[in-house]
Formats: structure tokens, sequence, C-alpha cells
């Protein structure tokens, strides 16, 4: 456990670059934490933790004057995409998860960066799940607020009768049910940043008091004829169209373009596909973090799928997946534990029978023989099942044990489907080299008791 030992007493001249580093190493440990202790693996998550609170310490002109005096500033545009993305890790620009380099998302991130220490208004928009709220969040850790409120308020999600009672609060007997005087979520949020999502649901009436927030800088509560000044930084995102509607008069100009001082547009999943590994992995260790067991470990097939999949939900979708199978599956997780509207569609029953006989040479199934469609589908996939064991048997000489690993199975599982299917590892064996155990004795003996 040497890592154990290096990560024990962290420094406190280390640099915020060396940090994460570290940290990284930890996170990398984790992954192969089936050959570690539980106790080895609450060490290594009480250490992480410990590190992250100390990069987080760090203050920002600290780790700008870092920043600054390691290298001289490079024009992005000369960079390639990994330089950049080097670069913005480099700069210490934080950023609550994993990216990759994907050119359309660097840039979203450089201008983030640029826009963070300002109080400009920013407007960040993307397809649903691409995490528009994720990168408000660091909008505002980056920014010169980091330590003041962040409020997240869903447009969408108020009704339209309480959309002015959430916002700028009310008076006590401002309406029925107003018992007491309260503060709306630009006061809860005032010297800090307050996230509005879903900025496109926002009825007309709403989008005119928020223009006159924006423009004025100060609230009204419901049934009080007092202004109160607010100072508060505002990001919106939308996974809508605001300029199209605009244009239809659906959304403010003016208040689009107030909005829209900064302009952020964070690309699908499905156009960073480079960042789908990194991103099975950090919601792997998160799910694991959550459950409080062991990283689960999928299968090449289930990976395969995971890597190309189109992901309509986006990141949010990807970190659901994460959670689910690493919550049903045991330490191995396949693509039986996706949700059944995931799942790679099954081939057609005439499909499987035509590739059983391709396999074993067998004839087609009758259908005279057959009571149900259904039946057919379950004869279908037991000839393709014992088929493919049959082929597996043969290229391994007959080991169970190794076909186990190979396949990634259980080995008692696998010997019970080579019982169902009435196949014996010794009718696989290399008769000409038969390997053998330590006594001389034919090593196979063991599986085919167990068989």
């Amino acid at each position: 456990m040497k890592i154990l030992d290096q990560a024990e007493e962290p420094s406190p001249a280390i640099s915020y670059a060396g940090l994460i580093e570290r940290i990284e190493i930890l996170r990398s440990t984790l992954r192969w934490s089936s050959r570690l202790e539980r106790a080895d693996i609450d060490k290594l998550l009480r250490q992480a933790t410990s590190l992250r609170d100390e990069v987080m310490q760090l203050s920002h002109k600290e780790r700008f004057v870092q920043a600054a005096t390691a290298a001289e500033p490079v024009v992005a545009a000369d960079q390639s995409r990994g330089a950049r993305r080097k670069a913005l890790i480099e700069r210490s620009f934080i950023f609550e998860g994993t990216f990759g380099d994907n050119p359309r998302l660097l840039e979203s991130l450089e201008i983030a960066e640029k826009a963070a220490p300002t109080d400009l208004p920013v407007l960040i928009d993307g397809e649903s799940g691409t995490g528009k709220e994720l990168m408000a969040k660091v909008i505002h850790a980056n920014g010169a607020r980091p330590d003041k409120p962040f409020i997240s308020v869903n447009c969408g999600a108020i009704p339209d009768n309480l959309l002015e009672s959430e916002l700028f609060g009310h008076r006590k007997g401002a309406f029925t049910g107003a018992s007491n005087d309260r503060k709306g979520k630009f006061e809860s949020a005032h010297t800090g940043t307050i996230f509005l999502d879903e900025i496109g649901e926002l009825p007309l009436a709403g989008q005119v008091k928020l223009l006159r927030v924006l423009e004025a800088h100060e609230i009204q509560r419901v049934g009080s004829d007092e202004t109160i000044a607010v100072d508060t930084r505002i990001v919106a995102a939308t996974n809508r169209n605001l300029r199209q509607l605009s244009e239809e008069g659906k959304f403010r100009e003016d208040l689009f373009y107030r909005l829209s001082v900064i302009h952020v547009t964070l690309p699908p999943l499905r156009e960073r596909r480079d960042e789908i590994p990194l991103l099975i992995a950090w919601f792997g260790d998160e799910a694991a973090g959550t459950l409080k067991r062991r990283p689960v470990r999928l299968t090449p097939r289930l990976r395969d799928f995971l890597l190309n999949y189109a992901y309509p939900g986006n990141i949010r979708e990807l970190r659901n997946v994460m959670y689910r199978v690493s919550c049903l599956a045991g330490e191995v997780a396949d693509v039986d534990h996706l949700p059944v509207d995931m799942r790679p569609a099954a081939p057609s029953s005439a499909t499987a029978v035509s590739h059983a006989e391709k396999a074993t040479g067998q004839e087609p199934i009758s259908v005279a023989n057959l009571m149900s469609l259904s039946d057919a589908k379950r004869a279908a996939s037991d000839d393709a099942e014992k088929a493919f064991l049959e082929r597996g048997l043969r290229e391994v000489s007959g080991t169970v044990a190794e076909l186990a690993r190979r396949i990634d199975m259980n080995r008692s599982h696998l010997q019970m489907l080579l019982k169902k299917h009435g196949l014996h590892s010794k009718d696989f064996r290399n008769r000409n080299a038969p390997p053998t155990g330590r006594n001389g004795t034919d090593e196979h003996d063991d599986e085919d008791a167990d068989s």
C-alpha cells in the first residue's frame, strides 16, 4: 500500500496542480479497489476528501499567481485541443467534473473562465442534461463571489400565480395564505449568484419584472411599495432557442439581449465522445461512494454499448445509468442491468436460428414442432447459447475456469449452463497435449466433477 504512505501527510507548500495530480492518483487507486480491504478504501476516501479541502482553501489570488508565473500566456487559437484542455487545468480553473477536448466545449469553458470574474449576465444554452447548472456553478466558483450564496431557480416549475412571490418575496397579508413576511430568491441570492434555469419557460409578465431587476438592481416584494436593492449576479440557462422565441413574440427581445451579454453553448454528449470513458469512470466512482461499495466492473459488451450509445438525455442520462447499474449489479454489470427501453435490440428469432445453424451445422427448427412464437424464440436462443459455449470450450481446450475468465462469468454459473446443454469439458480437450496439475493428474478432472 505504497500509495497510502505517499498521500498520508500532504505538504502545506504543494501547488494546486500537484494537489490535483495526487487526487487523481488516489481516484485511480480506488478504481482497483477490488484488491483492497474495506479499511484501506475508507482511508483513501478520507485522504481524497482532505486533499480536496486543501485545494479549495487556496485563494483565487494564490492560484492565479501560480498560473501566471508558471508559464507565458499562449493564444488559444495557436494551441492544440489537448494543450487547451491542459492549460485550463493548469490555470487552476475550478471545474467540478471531468471534460475532454471537444473544441466547442473548450471554447465554452474558456469563455466561462473569462466571464467568471466579472458581474456580467451569462446565458447558457444546450440540450437537456448537458450540464448547464454545473456550468453555472463553475462560473460562480471561479468568480469574485465563490463564498456567497448560489441560489438555483427552475422557472418552469413555478406556477404563474406564485412566480412574483417566489422571485421577489411578499409582505404579510399580501394574499391569502401569506401569514408572514417572506424573502424571495433574489434577496436570498444578495451578494451572490442566482441561477435561472429554464428561463425560456418564464411567462411574459415575469419577463417584464425580471428585466426591471436587471436594469435597476432592485426589487419590490408583493404587497409592498418599498424597493430593496439587490446585488446579484444572474446566470440563466435554457434548452430552447430564445432568439427564435423572441421572433415569435414568446420571449422579450430586450430581455434576451440583456441576459446574453455572455453567451455559452454546451454541445451534446454525442458530439463529445472522448468524454464518455472519463464520465463512466467518474460517475462509477461517485455511485460507489454514494452506495458505500466498490466501483462496479463493466463487461466488455456493456462498456462497448455505453461508448457507442447516442445518449438523448446527455450527461444526466449517463450518470443515471451508472447509478442504476452500480445499484442493481453485484461486482460486474452487463447490458441486462440497463433500463429495458435502453437495451440493445435482441436479434429476431429467424436471425438467431440462422446463426445457430451456421455455428452448429444443425437443420432449421421445424415450425410444426413448436407450440408458439415464444417457443421458437426460446429454442433459437438456447441453440445460439449452446453454440457459443461449444465454440468457447474448443478455444480453451475444455478449461472451464479459463472460459469463465474470458467471458467474465462466474464459474459456478458457467458450469450450470454447461450442464443445461449437456456439455462436458472433457469432450473438448486436446488429447495430444493434456495439461496436468502439480500431482501429474489432469487438472480438468475437478471441473468435470463440478459439472
